[in-house]
């Protein structure tokens, strides 16, 4: 096993946590304006996402990068789907996991 990504992960801690502990750990967060609140409860959801569209876009192939359209594209076009027509991120998740898990049963890539 290789500790390799091990800096990468404290940064991305070093990152997120504090914009989303800022409610926690400030006592006067909620006189702050609301569009301001609404950003800050934004930023984490918008950080998954990035990394999220990475992950699914981008495969290497021999060392190379390289853009991909597959079965990740379906689970994410449904977990969204899902999200914006029940308001429900659980139920958005649990389908794209179901779709990632039938489609590698079936064995498409």
């Amino acid at each position: 096993m290789s500790t390799d990504l091990v800096p990468l992960a404290v940064l991305m801690f070093a990152v997120t946590y504090p914009s989303r502990a800022i409610g926690l750990l400030s006592p006067a967060i909620d006189r702050l304006p609301r569009r301001a609140l609404d950003y800050l409860q934004l930023v984490g959801p918008a950080i998954l996402a990035a990394l999220a569209a990475v992950n699914v876009t981008v495969a290497t192939t021999s060392g190379h990068p390289v853009l991909t359209i597959g079965l990740p594209w379906l689970s994410v076009i449904a977990c969204i789907g899902i999200v914006t027509w029940r308001r429900n991120l659980f139920l958005g998740l649990l389908l794209a996991v179901a779709i990632a898990i039938a489609g590698r049963a079936v064995g498409l890539p």
